[in-house]
């Protein structure tokens, strides 16, 4: 049953698009608003939560930019303002930009991409199917072209780690993995860009380790597939990023 204390009030007006979208978001946490469901028209709102029709504009265009909302044109019972099912990529594009933007410690970040990408490598493990396999092993053997560009190979090496977390099945474990690689993804080049002589020896290890993984996962063993992609994190993140980045100086996110 839908929470009925969560009533359309008359808000401040300071600061008022923002206290529009507090209220439209206590009305979707509270189960008054659903997937699929309309808004109140523009006009009604404005009356409803005492403010400017300019101020609930901007509310609905920062819901709508987020993926919260969607627009549908017409006059029809199906028109209007409608609440979206947020899409996934909606979702990671907000946590890595959040990630970004924070300038979380990598130590930080770190830890948490090796506690996500854990328990999404258990998950793999247990759940392995001919299609996520399929998945996880192209970006693998795509890195194994010796000539393979060095920004490509990040490219691949972002695939590969998605292609992990995604063969789970936990969407929200899969989404804030996704998130935290990709708000990586341009240090981890900037690494790779910044290696010279040690560079082969570097790619090599990262396809040794991703191989080990790969097969742990496809043999269906959770332990030894969490195991190694955690060490891995850790590993290339303790013996290779830190200490380019402490000799050279930090890359931005």
């Amino acid at each position: 049953m839908a929470d009925t204390t969560a009533a359309w009030e008359p808000v401040p007006r300071s600061r008022t698009f923002e206290l529009v979208l507090a209220r439209i978001e206590e009305q979707i946490l509270a189960g008054n608003l659903r997937v699929g469901d309309r808004l109140p028209p523009e006009r009604e709102l404005v009356d409803m939560l005492g403010v400017s029709r300019a101020a609930v504009r901007e509310a609905l265009r920062v819901l709508e930019a987020q993926g919260v909302l969607r627009s549908r044109v017409g006059t029809g019972p199906s028109s209007g303002t409608v609440i979206a099912a947020m899409p996934d990529a909606g979702l990671t594009q907000l946590l890595r930009l959040h990630i970004a933007l924070a300038n979380f410690p990598m130590d930080h970040v770190v830890e948490a991409r090796a506690t996500l990408e854990r328990a999404s490598a258990r998950l793999a493990a247990g759940l392995v199917t001919d299609e996520g396999l399929d998945r996880i092993r192209d970006p693998l053997l795509r890195m194994d072209d010796p000539d393979l560009p060095r920004e490509h190979f990040n490219d691949c090496d972002t695939d590969f780690h998605v292609a992990i977390a995604e063969a789970g099945g936990n969407r929200l474990m899969a989404d804030m993995t996704v998130a935290v690689r990709n708000a990586v993804r341009h240090t981890l080049l900037t690494v790779f860009n910044r290696l010279d002589d040690d560079w082969d020896q570097v790619a090599a290890r990262l396809r040794a380790e991703h191989h080990a993984i790969y097969d742990a996962i496809a043999a269906g063993d959770a332990e030894a597939a969490g195991d190694l992609v955690e060490a891995h994190v850790r590993g290339f993140h303790r013996d290779v990023v830190k200490k380019v980045l402490d000799h050279s100086g930090p890359a931005a996110p």
